[in-house]
């Protein structure tokens, strides 16, 4: 997995959002590589050129897990925009992703 990623050009959020994604797991289990796959495909297609992912190993860097409280993983979090979002689970639904950090609305 890759520690840091960006893309480039936008598309589908409103102008001056960034999104600040950090997902937390547990090493190189196949839920954690299939999150951060799920991830960057809908980041890639839905937040072009506005977005960050930081990819947070629990095993490595357990205290880490306080600040955002974490209980389970794995989490994706969006520290920005305001308000903080989380999100558990492989991020396989990519309908709930986008609700669930607003960048669609709900239907």
């Amino acid at each position: 997995m890759k520690a840091k990623s960006e893309s480039k050009n936008r598309k589908n959020n409103t102008p001056g959002d960034f999104f600040e994604l950090r997902l937390y797991v547990a090493g190189q289990t196949p839920k954690s590589i299939e999150a951060f796959a799920n991830l960057k495909k809908i980041c890639e297609e839905n937040l072009q050129g506005s977005y960050t992912i930081e990819v947070i190993d629990l095993l490595k860097n357990p205290q880490l897990a306080k600040g955002d409280q974490i209980l389970a993983i794995p989490t994706l979090v969006r520290k920005l925009p305001q308000p903080i979002k989380k999100i558990i689970g492989n991020l396989s639904n990519t309908e709930r992703v986008l609700v669930g950090l607003d960048i669609k609305p709900r239907t």
